[in-house]
Formats: structure tokens, sequence, C-alpha cells
């Protein structure tokens, strides 16, 4: 199969338990045979493992992005792409569908971020992240989200937390002890920062909107229970001061132009701190400039060749694939009509399904039990 010798060489199975049983399920069951599958996760080498898994499953694949001014809005390694061109599989931008060099003629899209949410897939979409939603709310199509569920906390809580950390050390920054970090956001990507940050021995202070804590998509109370400081984003004086005594500070809240002027004054205010940003959009706005910010804007974990450990992601893209097989079947279900319209959770029973699969024969078995008490 394409791509197994890199996986091999790579990766030990026990990093890929879920997507692994997709793939040894559907080589017999094929459920995507002959459906032609366009895939926008953004292109790394622990990508290759979603691919082969839907390969296995029958698909017609290509692989795409979207581009802005001439660079991907979703990172990508040109090495992997040029990989995946030498195996046969074709990968487009979003500008070859919208110019009509690559027909809109897909069956399925597993999107990310909204990439191509503008297409008219047969069958409707899959989306990955919670930042993709908004280009989905009004759809006629029916698209589950991925991240609507439990399953990509595994990915951002535990995943994105060390990528970030392994990105900072990738920029030369390797002493953490003692250091003052400062985090915009509490939600999922932010609580997993902020709480890496404490295990390394850092102060953390974590700024948010104080009128949403508690609610589905907030863990301020997690990050509390943490001896994480919890300070109100509209509270001039408090943001000021916090990261007046900082060390480091990351953007965590998936909100484009996030920060207020009062942040952006401090930040522009103190040239030795470090800065740096984990969303898929420009949280800082255009008045802080790129060379401003480690990897100019862009996610931080994006810089290394693997920005999210395959341990750690695996079960969030395995769910992304098999979401796109419940699709299929809820077509079934309803004799060919359109299911539902608009954005839906996973499947309750999907998501254990997977989880379970990954705590028992996966690396990470007993974070994720750690991080779900």
């Amino acid at each position: 199969m394409l791509f197994s010798d890199i996986i091999s060489e790579n990766y030990d199975p026990r990093e890929y338990p879920a997507l692994a049983l997709l793939a040894d399920q559907w080589i017999s069951t094929r459920p995507f045979e002959g459906l032609k599958i366009l895939v926008g996760t953004p292109i790394f080498r622990n990508t290759l493992v979603q691919y082969m898994a839907l390969l296995a499953g029958g698909a017609h694949l290509t692989v795409g992005y979207a581009e802005c001014d001439g660079a991907a809005s979703v990172p990508h390694d040109q090495k992997v792409i040029d990989l995946i061109r030498k195996n046969g599989i074709a990968v487009i931008t979003d500008m070859d569908i919208r110019n009509g060099t690559v027909k809109d003629d897909f069956d399925l899209i597993l999107d990310c971020a909204g990439q191509f949410s503008f297409c008219k897939p047969k069958k409707g979409f899959v989306e990955l992240t919670r930042s993709g939603v908004q280009f989905y709310e009004k759809s006629e199509l029916p698209v589950y989200v991925a991240d609507s569920g439990i399953v990509k906390r595994v990915e951002t809580v535990l995943g994105t937390g060390d990528g970030f950390f392994r990105g900072l050390e990738m920029s030369g920054y390797g002493q953490f002890e003692g250091k003052r970090l400062v985090v915009f956001g509490s939600g999922k990507v932010g609580c997993g920062i902020a709480l890496q940050g404490v295990r390394r021995g850092m102060e953390v202070c974590a700024i948010t909107d104080t009128r949403v804590v508690n609610t589905a998509s907030d863990f301020s109370g997690t990050l509390s229970n943490n001896d994480v400081r919890i300070e109100n984003f509209m509270d001039d004086n408090a943001v000021s001061k916090a990261i007046a005594e900082a060390d480091f500070l990351v953007t965590a809240t998936g909100v484009k132009s996030a920060l207020t002027w009062a942040a952006i004054s401090a930040i522009l205010a103190k040239p030795k701190l470090v800065v740096a940003n984990m969303g898929v959009e420009d949280e800082f706005g255009e008045i802080v400039p790129k060379s401003r910010v480690l990897n100019g804007k862009a996610p931080l974990n994006f810089k290394l060749e693997e920005p999210t450990h395959l341990k750690y992601i695996d079960t969030s893209l395995a769910l992304h694939a098999a979401l796109g097989e419940r699709l299929l079947l809820d077509y079934c279900e309803s004799k060919g009509e359109i299911p539902f319209k608009g954005t839906f959770d996973p499947p309750a029973e999907i998501e254990q399904r997977l989880l379970m699969t990954t705590i028992q024969n996966g690396a990470i078995g007993q974070e994720i039990c750690d991080m779900m008490r």
C-alpha cells in the first residue's frame, strides 16, 4: 500500500491505533469504493496515515489546501506534497477549483478551517476544526464537525501544548523553569499550553473572556485547579500588568484580531517578550508586524516537521475519516435524501470506539485517562 514503508520507518504502531483500526476494517468493507474524496487536513508526514486508511477504504483521493495571496492558509510540508504527487495522488489548491482547472465534482470533502466550504460535494462535508464551523453554519449540505466532541481534546489539550513547547525549543528557547507565561484563551488549545507550562515549572496566567467561563468550550475551572491565574481580557490594567511581567506570550483564542489595544500596546512596549501564535487566524491584527511574532504569526508548531506528534493526532484524524463513513451511512438510512443540513456533532458511539482503541492499544492511554479525570 502507498506510504506504508515511510509510515513503518517513522512510527510505532502504538502511535496510530485508531487509524490502523479503520484501515484494517475498511480494506474489507471498502466504504469509499469509487468515491472522489478531497482531504484538506494540514499536509505533513503524519497525515499520510490518514490517507492510508482512506485508500484502504477504496477512496479516489485528492489532497488539497487553500491559498491566500500565494501562501497556504493551512500550512503544509512541500516535501510531503512532492511525495504524495510522486505516488500518483493529485494535490490541488482552492484556486484550482475556483478558476475551473479542477472540477468541483467531489463526493465528499474532509475539510479543515473551512478551506473548501465554497464547494458543492455530492454527499457533504466533515470539518476538522472549531475555527471552520463559521463557514458552514448556513450550509444546505450535511456537515459533521469533528471538533464538537471529546476526541479533539486529545489533540488540542495534550498534543498542541506539547507542540508549542517543541516549537519554542526549535526557536532557541529551552529554559522554562521559573519563567512567566501569558496565554490568551482558555479553550482546549489554551488549556493544553497552560498546563504544559505548569508542568515545566512556569508561572502561568490565562487571559480570557470571563463572561463565558465554565461553558462547554471553556476550561477555566481546570486551569484554576492547576494553579493557573485567570484574568479578564477586558481588564486593561490586569492585562497590561500580566504582559509587562511575562517572559513568554501566546495567543490561542481562535479569533482573528482578538487582542485589545491595551494588550497590543503592552506587547509592542516589551521587545524582549517572546511572542507566538497557536491559532489558525492572525490573532494579533495588522498593527503587530509578522516579524514581531515567532514563525511570522503562523502557528508556532507548524515550523516543526511534525507539528503535532502522530500519537496525539491519530484519534482526531481517525474521527475525521470515520465521520465520512458515517455520512455515507446517513444517506443510506435516509434512502438517498439529504439526511440533515448544517453542522452536526459526532455520534457518541464513534468517538467512544476510537477513544477506547487509543486508550487500550495506544502509546498515550494513561495521558488520556489523566486528562479525562
